[in-house]
């Protein structure tokens, strides 16, 4: 049994941290054992100053916050490695690729945010869960921080996050459907990719 890392990704209110939640619980109920962590982790002295960043506490420029948002995940690096050596399952909402769509969005290099990256635990598999900003902003009307209420930004992120999906190691995945019916594609996708027992 060896270790499996998977990443949803996607604009906020897709849904990942409850497509997230509910894979974890089809997974232990399968006997498997479950890491579940959120990035950024607002918890650690990196990701306070990203959260006050986001606030309007502070100005950074875009490559400043991606090195930030990066280095907020190589906090965690040692504990995602132990988890995979002991052959756990660790789910991520959000990860490398999250960097890369809206760092790209900015105006930055993509094969740049990637390469600063190199050295953490590669996903096995990242799930992209795909809606429209429109709808992003549908879903979470009030309390939106700077990124979530620039919608030409949001548009350039998803259009990043579409190209990488292309690549191997990806599944896209409609998030405009609902909360079942997303949960059900991403079980049978995982199920078949961990050699689980279909309905696990």
């Amino acid at each position: 049994m060896t270790g499996y890392l998977i990443a949803f990704e996607g604009l906020d209110q897709s849904g990942k941290e409850t497509q997230a939640r509910l894979l974890a619980g089809r997974l232990r109920g399968a006997g498997r054992e479950v890491v579940v962590l959120a990035f950024p982790d607002y918890e650690t002295a990196i990701g306070g100053e990203l959260g006050r960043a986001l606030r309007g506490e502070r100005d950074y420029p875009p490559d400043v916050m991606q090195l930030l948002y990066i280095t907020n995940r190589y906090e965690w690096k040692p504990e995602i490695v132990k988890a995979l050596e002991a052959g756990k399952l660790v789910l991520c909402d959000r990860y490398a690729a999250s960097s890369v769509a809206y760092g790209e969005a900015h105006g930055l290099d993509p094969v740049w945010l990637a390469e600063t990256q190199k050295f953490l635990p590669a996903a096995h598999l990242t799930i992209l869960l795909d809606i429209a900003p429109d709808t992003a902003v549908k879903r979470k009307a009030a309390g939106r921080d700077r990124y979530e209420r620039d919608l030409a930004l949001l548009a350039r992120v998803r259009e990043s996050y579409r190209r990488q999906a292309g690549q191997p190691g990806w599944l896209l995945v409609d998030g405009e459907r609902s909360r079942d019916a997303v949960a059900a594609e991403i079980a049978t996708s995982v199920a078949t990719r961990l050699g689980l027992p279909s309905g696990s």
